[in-house]
C-alpha cells in the first residue's frame, strides 16, 4: 500500500535525474549519425554564379571543410574569421548558405571577405536537413572520397581548429 504512494515520487526524481544529466552535455559534442557515411547527395545554386552548382561531386579528390551558415547567424559571424584565416593557409572550405536570402549573404561574403571554394545556396533548407543541420553554425570534416568524417555545432574557435580540426585534416591528407 505504501509503495504505491511512493512509486510518483520515484518516477518523478528519475525523470529529474535524466533531464539534469541531459543539461549537462555539451550539445557540440553531440555526434553526427552521419559520421562515416558519404556525405549526401545535393545540387544548389552556387552564391555569386547561380547557372553554376555545387555539388557532392565538388566535395571529392581532398580533405575539406564543409561549413553551414547564414547571415542572420551570430556565431557565424563570430567564427567568419578564422574560416578565412584557414582559407588563406590552404585549407579548401566548401559553404552551405542555409535558410537565409540571397543578396544579404553576398554582400556579407563581400564585406567579411569570402573563404569559401564555392558556397551553396540553400533557401528552404533542404540540403541543410540532409545534413541533419539543427543549429548554426555547423561544420563538416569531409575525406576526400566525400565521407563525413567529423561534425563540429557551434561556432569554431582557434583551440578547436588548432586541437581536433587541423590533426583531423592532417592525417586525412596524409592518407590521400
Amino acid at each position: 500500500m505504501r509503495t504505491r504512494h511512493f512509486a510518483p515520487l520515484l518516477v518523478f526524481a528519475g525523470l529529474a535525474a535524466l533531464l539534469a544529466a541531459g543539461l549537462g552535455l555539451d550539445p557540440r559534442l553531440v555526434s553526427s549519425p552521419l559520421v562515416g557515411q558519404p556525405a549526401p547527395d545535393f545540387s544548389l545554386p552556387r552564391l555569386g554564379d547561380p547557372a553554376e552548382r555545387l555539388e557532392r561531386s565538388d566535395l571529392l579528390g581532398r580533405a575539406s571543410l564543409f561549413n553551414v551558415w547564414a547571415t542572420w547567424c551570430a556565431g557565424c559571424r563570430e567564427e567568419h574569421p578564422l574560416l578565412v584565416d584557414l582559407s588563406r593557409r590552404g585549407i579548401a572550405i566548401y559553404g552551405l548558405n542555409y535558410k537565409d536570402q540571397y543578396r544579404p549573404a553576398l554582400d556579407w561574403l563581400r564585406r567579411f571577405g569570402n573563404p569559401y571554394v564555392a558556397s551553396g545556396y540553400d533557401p528552404e533548407g533542404r540540403t541543410g536537413l540532409d545534413f541533419g543541420v539543427y543549429g548554426l553554425p555547423e561544420t563538416f570534416i569531409i575525406d576526400a572520397r566525400g565521407r563525413i568524417v567529423d561534425k563540429h555545432v557551434g561556432p569554431l574557435d582557434p583551440d578547436v581548429v588548432e586541437s581536433r580540426i587541423l590533426p583531423l585534416l592532417r592525417r586525412l591528407e596524409a592518407r590521400e
